[in-house]
């Protein structure tokens, strides 16, 4: 049997940012409801853009991502090396953000099949960038770290910790809606916001079979064990503790 090509982790990481970064622009641009998740990143932009026109939505995103950090240290009570560079990926990310943003606003904006198209491509998009990211080691946004790293130190399933997390995002999303821009004007969490809810977690899962499928993933640096080492660590720390 061929082997199959290989696919470096450090390039999927890369081009799984980028792919995420994307798929959030065409999202936006749909205006049918972007993820529970970033939700509360993009009201916080919506509403400081107001009074100064250069917070953009990356800048809120690694903004918001960072005050997740340092509630995510409060809880652990602990620090390590690569939680910066986690808070380094949200940044990155920004930058790639308001990157593809300004490319997809590029495009003349129609009606009705502009924004089905926008938001289909962005859903679609997002998933395979999320499934890409799932074969790196390099530490992800703060997002998926604050879920992984809580549900570890209190022994909760991750599948139930994030449905908590998605669904306590969704709420706080709804509430900085309600107050940023009154009963009457609803921003950020929306019907299609629903459907992504539904679908995602399917759609990624079909990318990281058609990548396993076509490629192999291997490293071409040697820095795994810097991520691995903490993470193994810290786990350790953390049963030590609840077992005391």
């Amino acid at each position: 049997m061929r082997e199959k090509p290989v696919f470096y982790s450090e390039l999927a990481y890369l081009i799984g940012l980028a792919l995420i970064a994307v798929g959030v622009a065409f999202m936006e641009a749909a205006d049918w409801g972007l993820s529970m998740v970033v939700a509360p990143a993009y009201l916080i932009h919506l509403k400081l853009v107001q009074v100064w026109p250069w917070f953009s939505f990356g800048t809120a995103e690694y903004c918001f991502q960072g005050v997740l950090l340092l509630l995510l240290i409060l809880v652990l009570r602990r620090f390590r090396l690569s939680f910066l560079v986690s808070f380094a990926t949200a940044v990155l990310y920004g930058f790639m953000l308001d990157g593809a943003m300004a490319l997809v606003a590029l495009i003349p904006e129609g009606g009705f099949v502009y924004h089905l198209v926008c938001y289909i491509v962005g859903l679609v998009v997002c998933a395979a960038g999320v499934s890409m990211i799932f074969h790196t080691y390099i530490s992800p946004e703060v997002y998926e770290l604050f879920v992984k790293e809580v549900s570890a130190k209190y022994g909760i399933a991750i599948p139930r910790f994030k449905t908590c997390y998605d669904c306590t995002s969704c709420l706080i999303a709804i509430l900085m809606s309600f107050l940023f821009f009154g009963f009457g004007h609803f921003e950020g969490v929306k019907l299609g916001t629903v459907f992504c809810a539904l679908v995602n977690g399917w759609t990624i899962g079909r990318f990281s079979q058609f990548y396993e499928k076509h490629w192999q993933f291997k490293d071409r640096l040697p820095w795994r064990g810097f991520f691995t080492d903490d993470t193994a660590a810290d786990t350790a720390a953390a049963e030590q503790e609840n077992a005391i």
